[in-house]
C-alpha cells in the first residue's frame, strides 16, 4: 500500500469518525490527510516533513475558516425559555407540591410533573406548597416561603 493511499484512507476514516463525535474537528483533520495523500500521489510533495507540514497547515486553515459555519448546521432546535441559564438554575424559584412528608429534612416534591428528592430545613407535609431555592443535580432544596426571582 502506497503512502499516498495510507494518507487518503486515514483521511476518510477521520471524516467517517466524525459521525460518532460531536466536536466537528475530525473532519478537518480528514480533509488535511486527504489533501496530503492527493498531493503525494500527484508527485507534488515527497519528503515526510513536507507531508506533515501540509497535513497540519491544511487541517488548521480549514478548521479556522469553516468550523464555525459547519458547526451551525448541527445545532438542534431547543425550546428552552431562557438559554442564558443552565437547566438546573431555571428551576430556582419554582413552586412545588410536597408529595411525601419531610422526615429529618428529606422528602419528595413534584416539579413540572416529575417527582424529585428534596431537602428542607422547614417542616413540610404532604400536600404543602414549597419553593425551590437550590438544585443540586438530582436533588432539590426547598423552603416554605416563596423565593423572589431577584434573590437567586
Amino acid at each position: 500500500m502506497s503512502i499516498a493511499l495510507i494518507w487518503i484512507v486515514i483521511g476518510v476514516l477521520l471524516i467517517v469518525s466524525e459521525l460518532l463525535l460531536t466536536s466537528v474537528v475530525a473532519v478537518f483533520l480528514g480533509i488535511g490527510a486527504i489533501v496530503t495523500g492527493l498531493l503525494l500521489h500527484w508527485g507534488l510533495i515527497d519528503d515526510i516533513a513536507i507531508q506533515f507540514a501540509v497535513f497540519g497547515t491544511v487541517s488548521l486553515v480549514s478548521l479556522l475558516l469553516a468550523r464555525g459555519r459547519i458547526k451551525q448546521w448541527f445545532t438542534g432546535y431547543t425550546a428552552d425559555n431562557d438559554e442564558t441559564k443552565p437547566n438546573f438554575q431555571r428551576d430556582i424559584g419554582a413552586r412545588v407540591t410536597v408529595v411525601k412528608t419531610f422526615k429529618h429534612g428529606a422528602g419528595r416534591v413534584l416539579l413540572n410533573g416529575v417527582q424529585w428528592d428534596a431537602f428542607s430545613e422547614d417542616e413540610l407535609h404532604q400536600g404543602d406548597t414549597a419553593w425551590v431555592v437550590a438544585n443540586e443535580g438530582i436533588q432539590l432544596t426547598v423552603q416554605k416561603q416563596r423565593v423572589s426571582r431577584e434573590q437567586k
